[in-house]
């Protein structure tokens, strides 16, 4: 999982879920993508998009990790044929951070069409296949080491072939499109992070804060078997990470690279790890194409594989998902909305 029922709020709603993120460049500007309501919650769970929520995507611009422009979307209730009325709006400044800023509405229509404003921002909202793999043994064995403290225990893989945990699963998808030139002139710079959040309607007339995705895998690797940690992932703002996080995450990787033996500080290489996770946005130069690679984090295209990344930086080892980008059920694509939607 990458980020898939990663908490108990988010296990309570589906809808809410936030399984991945992504930024990448498209064939006009640069593409974020905010996939929620994974199958993998069960075929009783509520789909679509929430009518009472909010979907965001979270940009900073001046390395602070707190957003300076943020896209919001919002749905309306399903109709019998499942799809629904969408609208995007766009806050900026210090609105950006703002629940109670209405900001301006970009563009509004329905869900499975291609939405497109005159300035060339282009959006895509609907059921679409996942495209994370994950092998599930492999997910279990890491989530049970950061837990626990011990060395990672993958089981000796059976002689028939491995199957991704997501295979066959569907996601709603938010795609969003921003021509670079309009991206820039509110970051100002060509650095960004980004991070996605949705937040639910609350009786009082506020808003709480459900999920948040970042950088991939982080709740699966630190959080999978602890609740507390994982509803803390949430609620902490990306600018309080390094001060909230940091004795978390450091200490969890330490304990494991110190079992595995695969290094003669672990404690030191514990805090490198957090100074690399934390805050948990995903860094994206505007105009260049993406990579989350082990060199480096430049946004998040659709076919890395960012799974086996992150458990190769948080274990020091080489630890592999035995998967590629062939296991999803249907192929992304280069031309919008990228994505493979699907009935």
């Amino acid at each position: 999982m990458s980020h898939h029922l990663d908490s108990p709020a988010a296990r309570a709603d589906a809808r809410l879920n936030i399984s991945d993120t992504y930024v990448f460049r498209g064939d006009r500007g640069t593409v974020l993508v905010m996939n929620v309501c994974s199958d993998s919650a069960g075929p009783d769970a509520p789909k679509g998009f929430h009518p009472e929520a909010r979907y965001e995507f979270k940009i900073d611009s001046t390395g602070d990790a707190v957003e300076d422009l943020a896209y919001r979307f919002t749905f309306g209730a399903a109709d019998a044929d499942g799809s629904q009325t969408v609208e995007l709006s766009r806050m900026a400044g210090a609105d950006a951070a703002d629940d109670s800023a209405a900001g301006t509405v970009l563009l509004a229509g329905r869900t499975g069409r291609e939405l497109s404003t005159d300035a060339g921002l282009r959006v895509w909202t609907g059921r679409a296949s996942d495209p994370f793999w994950m092998n599930p043994a492999v997910v279990e064995a890491v989530g049970q080491a950061f837990q626990h403290g011990t060395d990672v225990h993958v089981p000796a893989p059976d002689s028939s072939e491995i199957t991704s945990l997501f295979a066959n699963m569907k996601v709603r998808s938010i795609v969003l499109e921003v021509p670079d030139s309009e991206l820039l002139a509110y970051t100002g710079g060509q650095d960004i992070g980004v991070w996605g959040v949705t937040a639910l309607a609350t009786d009082a007339g506020g808003w709480h804060r459900i999920n948040r995705c970042g950088l991939p895998m982080v709740s699966p690797i630190f959080a999978q078997f602890d609740d507390e940690l994982a509803e803390l992932l949430n609620q902490t703002r990306p600018a309080d990470d390094t001060r909230v996080l940091t004795g978390a995450i450091s200490g969890r990787v330490a304990a494991v690279v110190g079992a595995r033996g695969t290094t003669s500080d672990p404690q030191v290489y514990g805090q490198e790890v957090a100074e690399r996770l934390l805050p948990d946005v995903l860094p994206y130069t505007v105009g260049t194409p993406a990579v989350f690679g082990f060199a480096k984090f430049n946004g998040r295209a659709l076919t890395d594989n960012a799974g086996e990344v992150m458990f190769s930086l948080a274990t020091d080892s080489a630890l592999s998902v035995g998967l590629g980008k062939e296991a999803v059920d249907a192929p992304t694509t280069s031309s919008f909305p990228y994505v493979a939607p699907t009935g």
